[in-house]
């Protein structure tokens, strides 16, 4: 069995592969400070709760987005799993080739959804992630990470409106049954969701244009995902296990190297 972890701004995502199977899933919050035993103690006890062996793992892989998280995650995985993790970064065999201008600059999490993107729909595709950012990033047909956009997320934006206007409240972030509001909660619904869709749909729009690839995929994923994809039929797929099948191929990749 493998354990792969997905590090974000907001919570770290765990999966167990066993083959191909993604056995269970399980997150926690990424914002909150822990230790090393902390984590080993979380960790080990939402493993127990699967019903999954710490002797059974065989390997561990991690991407990150939050350097703050991983000495102490590491440790974790390393006294309490008793693995050494891979780490997505400089130097690991991932399958996609980066050409834009500054490779180093792109976000782990980023190369891993394109991994699993290319892997199971093809190129050239356009793999959207809707998580505290929502990045936009290009794989052509020959598997190179060719472009990327990041804008603010449903969650960032939302956060902007109830933090910083007095009067605004903070709201469960959905839509509403109609864009015509009526009252204050519908109305923010509205505009942060709607917004969303609408900016999708456009950046999919301009990407075609300046690419002039009429037949590229377009692939979904993250944890507001769901929401977007459902209301445009410019999103072919919503895939939400999409970044753990990346880091499962990943660790493939280089166990076998």
């Amino acid at each position: 069995m493998i354990l792969v972890c997905d590090v974000g701004n907001t919570n770290i995502n765990f999966g167990v592969y066993e083959e191909d199977e993604l056995l269970v899933k399980f997150k926690i919050m990424s914002k909150m400070s822990r230790t090393s035993d902390e984590f080993g103690a979380i960790i080990c006890e939402l493993l127990e709760h699967n019903d999954i062996k710490l002797d059974d793992i065989e390997g561990c892989i991690i991407a990150s987005v939050v350097p703050n998280v991983m000495h102490s995650l590491v440790n974790a995985l390393e006294r309490y799993v008793k693995k050494k993790p891979l780490i997505v970064g400089p130097g690991i065999k991932t399958g996609i080739k980066i050409i834009t201008e500054a490779p180093k600059e792109i976000g782990a999490d980023r190369i891993v959804d394109a991994v699993g993107a290319y892997d199971v729909y093809g190129g050239p595709v356009l793999v959207i992630d809707f998580g505290t950012a929502t990045t936009y990033d290009l794989v052509t047909e020959n598997g190179e990470f060719a472009a990327g956009i990041t804008a603010p997320g449903i969650k960032i934006s939302a956060k902007a409106l109830w933090e910083d206007t007095a009067k605004l409240p903070e709201i469960e972030i959905k839509k509403p049954a109609s864009i015509l509001a009526q009252e204050t909660i519908s109305s923010m619904q509205a505009g942060l969701v709607y917004g969303q869709i609408g900016q999708t749909e456009y950046i999919i729009k301009k990407v075609k244009e300046e690419t002039g690839i009429e037949n590229l995929k377009v692939v979904a994923t993250g944890g507001l995902g769901s929401i977007v994809s459902d209301e445009t039929d410019m999103i072919q797929v919503y895939d939400r296990n999409l970044t753990m099948h990346g880091l499962k191929l990943i660790y493939n990749k280089n166990a076998r190297k």
